[in-house]
């Protein structure tokens, strides 16, 4: 009887520590996911920078808009300094809604259109757009089978018991069915 007593301790104590380390490794594969976006939402930034840097010598007034997105950059910026996961989201979107349309502003200029640096730019940017939107899919799957797996019956339990280490409560990054058919349907048109 003391054998079978020490067995299922051990056997509790075992599945204590594995279903500890898998909602750990779930925490840090969100953390990972999200560490992408970053990654992609620094190249979108520097891709911007660059494009403005030609556009400035074709236009004035679109040269705002692409300046609008330095600015929600720096928004995104500091809310993410500040733990703000909604408003550094919100300003992400609105930079993703102005890429959306930055095609037009090319159809505005023949020069502009023609010009091989900024044909680069702008497929860079669909290029961004598109590996940002796999980059967030990857994330909110990473959050979701997180959230599906922390509200199971024993691992709850254990999330309960373990609060500050595995009671995480993680913003998904949303993408409309809109904007994501605009950005799939995309091509440069010449």
């Amino acid at each position: 009887m003391l054998t079978v007593i020490i067995i299922l301790i051990i056997a509790l104590f075992a599945w204590i520590v594995f279903a500890y380390n898998n909602l750990i490794r779930l925490i840090e594969e969100v953390n990972n996911n999200k560490k992408q976006i970053d990654v992609q939402l620094d190249r979108r930034f520097k891709v911007y920078e660059s494009l403005i840097e030609v556009v400035k010598k074709y236009m004035d007034y679109e040269k705002t808009t692409l300046k609008e997105v330095v600015a929600l950059r720096t928004q995104a910026q500091k809310a993410a300094a500040s733990g703000s996961e909604k408003d550094r989201i919100a300003a992400e979107d609105a930079i993703s809604k102005i890429s959306a349309g930055i095609n037009l502003v090319f159809e505005n200029y023949p020069d502009l259109k023609a010009d091989k640096n900024a044909l680069q730019l702008q497929e860079e940017i669909v290029n961004t757009e598109n590996k940002l939107t796999f980059s967030k899919q990857s994330y909110n799957d990473s959050v979701e089978k997180y959230n599906a797996t922390q509200k199971q019956l024993f691992q709850s339990m254990l999330v309960g018991v373990f609060p500050g280490k595995l009671l995480k409560d993680f913003s998904y990054w949303g993408i409309s069915d809109a904007e994501r058919t605009k950005q799939e349907q995309y091509s440069v048109k010449m």
